[in-house]
């Protein structure tokens, strides 16, 4: 099993170094770390250090960094414009999409979603998805944590722009002809893939997205939930870019 991965505001330097804090208490207290265990200490920004435990206190673990490294950015980037669900969908969209290598995820407020994110509610929610993909990341012992990005809930508009700026656009769409799996990838810059919520994209969003440039495909025969599209369909590209 490999080893617990925990984040830390800045990676220390060679030596000793006293995880503390929430994470000292998780690593302590939650899982129990022994002295000689491993573990690895991550900023979410590519850079990991590995470490030996060597003394466990209440709360925290003292430990002896033995490499630190740093893991570029891959490219492609891959971006979802995800259409806010209803109940705790996004919550699970978000980590089922941290867990399989999205680089970034833009809150989408659709014209059918039921969810509206605004005012302090909104902030409160993107927060409640940041945190879901941080320790999705911990758990899947990413080096580079997803952002979550944009406005609190993007507009139709602000998607549009995105996509415009795009290395390649796509739109989940049942009703597309061409199937993901065929669709053209470029080898560098944003491939950015737009999941409708559950009442689906309307008209209107589709024509503004096609005309941004953004490209209607499909996954298969069946119609999945916005909770598990995005995920399926960052399988297809992982694949298809050689992630996986």
């Amino acid at each position: 099993m490999s080893a617990p991965l925990f984040l830390v505001a800045e990676l220390p330097a060679a030596g000793r170094y006293t995880l503390a804090g929430s994470e000292g208490h998780h690593a302590a207290d939650v899982q129990r770390l022994q002295v000689g265990e491993g573990l690895t200490l991550g900023d979410g920004l590519g850079g990991t250090a590995y470490a030996e435990v060597i003394a466990v206190g209440r709360g925290s673990v003292e430990v002896l960094i033995h490499d630190r490294v740093h893991a570029a950015r891959l490219d492609p980037v891959l971006v979802v414009a995800q259409g806010l669900p209803k109940g705790d969908r996004g919550e699970l969209a978000v980590q089922a999409m941290t867990e399989v290598g999205v680089d970034e995820i833009l809150p989408w407020a659709a014209a059918r979603s039921v969810t509206q994110w605004r005012g302090p509610r909104g902030e409160r929610s993107r927060d409640k998805w940041a945190a879901t993909a941080r320790e999705a990341a911990k758990q899947s012992r990413r080096a580079w944590l997803p952002a979550i990005g944009g406005d609190p809930d993007c507009s139709t508009k602000q998607i549009a722009t995105r996509l415009a700026e795009a290395a390649a656009a796509f739109v989940l769409h049942e009703e597309a002809k061409l199937r993901l799996t065929a669709a053209d990838l470029p080898a560098h810059g944003e491939i950015l893939l737009v999941v409708g919520p559950e009442g689906g994209i309307a008209e209107a969003e589709l024509d503004a997205f096609i005309e941004a440039g953004a490209t209607p495909v499909r996954l298969g025969d069946h119609v999945l939930r916005t909770s598990t599209a995005g995920v399926a369909a960052l399988a297809v590209l992982c694949a298809r870019l050689g992630r996986w």
